[in-house]
């Protein structure tokens, strides 16, 4: 049975494949993050500003002041961001092969600055770490800037102002590369929008930049170890998160290693 919440129309999930049930992420995920992601529509955050301005255009000078970014978002990745975005996860892990983040929820205010709406919440991603070049069962989890636009779990909506598929396909059993059982990690997941196609049920196995690439990389229930590309977070956490994500916001997940996305 599938319950598809804020939706007009629902296509088959499908099944899962038993591989993916068995590890503990959807899937992996392409090789090319600036392929399946949005690219970014507006000026770059740095855009330099005249030194000096005649008293008659002070008001064109305060217009084309900066965008203030992200914290922790250096320039060419805050590009990244569509103009239209104002809410971002930013999950962050400290080496590009650490298996360990820190995921924090930033929305922006009516004057253009970016505040922490929620966490920091501690995270897991794959087992390897990070990739900017992801590949099919590399174990890693991909860099860069995606929309969050579909939900969905074994268990009812928690409240998600998301489109929301619950269905009983999302169990999983198994264990973990740490020996950690996986039962309730697809209790509640938000799909991110990497090789597959956006307004879709998460479980959608049809991947745009063909299987190699991967797919199903999506935030789930931390079952308590890496992942093989997703990024998972405590239950509460990614309960409190569906709540919190705006779909008129335009949401985005940034991710990766700290140094990259200072960039």
């Amino acid at each position: 049975m599938s319950v598809r919440k804020g939706a007009p129309a629902l296509l088959s999930a499908g099944t899962l494949c038993a591989v993916l049930l068995l590890t503990g992420c959807a899937g992996t995920a392409p090789t090319n993050p600036a392929a399946a992601r949005t690219p970014a529509s507006g000026p770059a955050a740095d855009d330099a500003r005249p030194d000096a301005a005649p008293p008659d255009t002070a008001a064109n000078s305060l217009a084309s002041a900066p965008v203030p970014r992200i914290p922790g978002i250096g320039p060419a990745t805050h590009a990244s961001v569509p103009d239209s975005t104002s809410q971002a996860l930013v999950v962050t892990g400290s080496s590009p092969d650490s298996h360990t983040a820190t995921a924090t929820l930033y929305a922006r205010d009516p004057a253009g600055g970016w505040t922490e709406q929620a966490g920091p919440w501690p995270a897991h991603n794959a087992l390897e770490g990070w990739t900017s070049d992801h590949v099919a069962g590399d174990l890693r989890t991909p860099i860069g800037v995606f929309r969050l636009g579909d939900a969905g779990g074994r268990l009812p909506d928690p409240g998600s102002r998301l489109p929301y598929d619950q269905d009983a396909e999302f169990a999983i059993t198994g264990t973990g590369f740490s020996g950690e059982p996986l039962e309730g990690s697809f209790d509640h997941v938000v799909a991110i929008d990497y090789n597959r196609v956006p307004g879709r049920t998460p479980l959608d196995k049809e991947r745009p930049l063909g299987a190699e690439k991967g797919g199903g990389v999506w935030i789930h229930v931390d079952h308590g170890g890496p992942t093989q590309a997703c990024v998972a977070l405590e239950r509460e956490a990614l309960r409190e998160l569906l709540r919190a994500l705006d779909p008129a916001r335009e949401p985005v997940v940034v991710m990766g290693p700290a140094p990259d996305l200072a960039r």
